[in-house]
């Protein structure tokens, strides 16, 4: 059995910030990739909004830097996903790929969170050509052009709020004959002349050529007065929600009523002392990549100081 003082699992920016104090520290942190390597960064084409970057990044590229260096401080990178976890006592006990298992006196997790999808095949097709899971993140590229939002919560409405600040235009695509946001949220939505709610609509599928142009959409589906109806947009904006990767840690931690891992108030430490959370796996309110980067710093400072005066 493998033993580490410090074990990092998620290779987005929390997680890779993590393994660069960490590595200063001289904890000697191995870092598993998880089930997506480098995060949901590397489906981003551009990032404008990261501070040192200022030609802007694809994120792919942001992160291949991150990784390099961690590794350059002596970060053990390796490939592999947490299947299991035994968090009862020090060291903790963590699963790699369902055989390997590693004792580690501090643990950082830093899996984030996967955006919900409605499972078309073009949101695969299009994705870093006008599909989205981040108006914050990518509304900037859509300045004066018209793009689309799917869902009919607070957070699909605060999305085309944004959104309809840059964009000539914004549909809300709701599949129901009501918005399920808040009062004050469903009122600043309707009063906004750029945006057009689309109630009962479900979008079948997105067409274009170098890129997204349109959606297909059907209106009352199933129903004796079912249409179909085309849009033409430059971008689609998924809003319906995000889903923590907590399911390994969760019957050891707190989660809060939207599964987040729950922390101290301001810093990165959980329920289990020596266990730390960092980036979009606790954090429903910003998800951004300089957020989880600024929260794996903390995770790595607590972690050494964990490990000094424990």
């Amino acid at each position: 059995m493998e033993k580490t003082k410090c074990l990092i699992i998620g290779s987005g920016p929390a997680g890779f910030t993590a393994a660069i104090y960490a590595s200063r520290a001289n904890l000697q942190p191995i870092l598993y990739e998880g089930i997506q390597p480098g995060g949901q960064l590397t489906m981003t084409t551009d990032i404008e909004n990261f501070p040192g970057y200022p030609e802007g990044i694809s994120g792919m590229a942001m992160m291949d830097d991150l990784k390099r260096q961690a590794a350059r401080f002596g970060t053990d990178i390796r490939s592999g996903i947490a299947t299991a976890a035994d968090l009862s006592v020090r060291p903790f006990k963590i699963t790699i790929d369902g055989s390997k298992v590693i004792e580690t006196e501090t643990l950082i997790i830093a899996t984030g969170a996967s955006a919900k999808y409605l499972g078309l095949a073009d949101e695969t097709k299009y994705a870093g050509m006008g599909v989205s899971a981040c108006a914050t993140c990518d509304g900037f590229f859509y300045r004066k052009k018209t793009v689309a939002v799917v869902g009919g919560g607070d957070t699909a409405c605060e999305e085309a709020l944004y959104l309809a600040s840059l964009a000539k235009q914004v549909y809300l695509i709701v599949r129901k004959p009501f918005l399920r946001a808040s009062k004050i949220m469903q009122s600043k939505v309707s009063e906004k002349e750029n945006i057009k709610i689309l109630f009962e609509h479900n979008t079948l599928g997105l067409f274009g050529e170098n890129g997204v142009e349109g959606a297909h959409l059907v209106y009352r589906k199933g129903e004796p007065d079912e249409a179909k109806v085309d849009i033409a947009i430059d971008g689609f904006f998924l809003a319906i929600g995000h889903k923590p990767n907590t399911e390994v840690f969760k019957a050891w931690l707190k989660t809060c009523d939207k599964g987040y891992l729950v922390t101290e108030n301001g810093t990165p430490r959980t329920t289990i002392p020596g266990v730390f959370a960092a980036g979009d796996v606790a954090d429903p309110e910003y998800r951004q990549a300089i957020t989880a980067a600024a929260a794996g710093c903390k995770a790595a400072i607590e972690a050494e100081r964990f490990l000094l005066y424990g």
